[in-house]
C-alpha cells in the first residue's frame, strides 16, 4: 500500500469483496439481467475472492432481505445500506427471496464439486436467474430469453423403464 492502509487494498489482499459488490449481485437478479449479473461476478472475481465467502455474504444479504420483508417494522440498527436494501426487500417477491437463500447455499456445499471454484460461483448465480417460482409473474428475463419451463425440468420416465417422456 505505499506506506499507506486502504480498504481495498486490505480487501484485494485478502480476497474479499465489499458489500455493494453483492449487492449489485441482487440487482442484477431483481432485474432479471444476465448480462449484468455476469458483468458483477466479474467484477467479483477480479478481487481473485474466496467464492465460498461471497456466496455466504449473499446469503447473509438475502437473511436481511427477508427479514424486512416479513417482519414489520424489522431494521438492522448495524446497517449503512438500508436504502439499497429496502428497495431491494421491495423488488424481490419474498419467495424468490427464499429460493435465492437456498441456491446461495447450496452452491456453497456444491463449490467443491465445480471444475473450479468461479465456475461453481457462477452457475449459483445462473440458477438464480433461470429459476423462479410459477407466481413470480410472467415477464421473461431482460436477456430476451424466455422463461424456464418447468415442465422440461426433470424428465419424467415412462412404465418404470428409465426412458423420457416428450412433453
Amino acid at each position: 500500500g505505499g506506506g499507506k492502509l486502504q480498504a481495498a487494498d486490505v480487501r484485494a489482499m485478502l480476497g474479499t469483496v465489499e458489500r455493494n459488490q453483492v449487492v449489485g449481485v441482487l440487482r442484477a437478479l431483481a432485474a432479471g439481467d444476465g448480462t449484468a449479473l455476469m458483468a458483477e461476478a466479474d467484477t467479483i472475481a477480479s478481487y481473485s475472492p474466496d467464492f465460498g465467502a461471497v456466496l455466504d455474504e449473499l446469503a447473509a444479504l438475502l437473511h436481511r432481505l427477508q427479514l424486512i420483508q416479513l417482519v414489520p417494522g424489522y431494521r438492522d440498527a448495524d446497517s449503512d445500506d438500508d436504502a439499497d436494501i429496502a428497495h431491494l426487500a421491495k423488488a424481490i417477491g419474498a419467495e424468490n427471496t427464499q429460493l435465492y437463500y437456498q441456491l446461495a447455499i447450496g452452491g456453497r456445499r456444491e463449490l467443491d464439486l465445480a471444475p473450479d471454484a468461479r465456475t461453481g460461483f457462477e452457475m449459483a448465480l445462473l440458477r438464480m436467474l433461470a429459476f423462479a417460482p410459477d407466481d413470480a409473474g410472467s415477464t421473461p428475463p431482460a436477456s430476451g430469453m424466455p422463461a424456464p419451463n418447468p415442465a422440461r425440468a426433470a424428465p419424467a420416465t415412462a412404465g418404470g423403464q428409465g426412458r423420457a417422456v416428450k412433453a
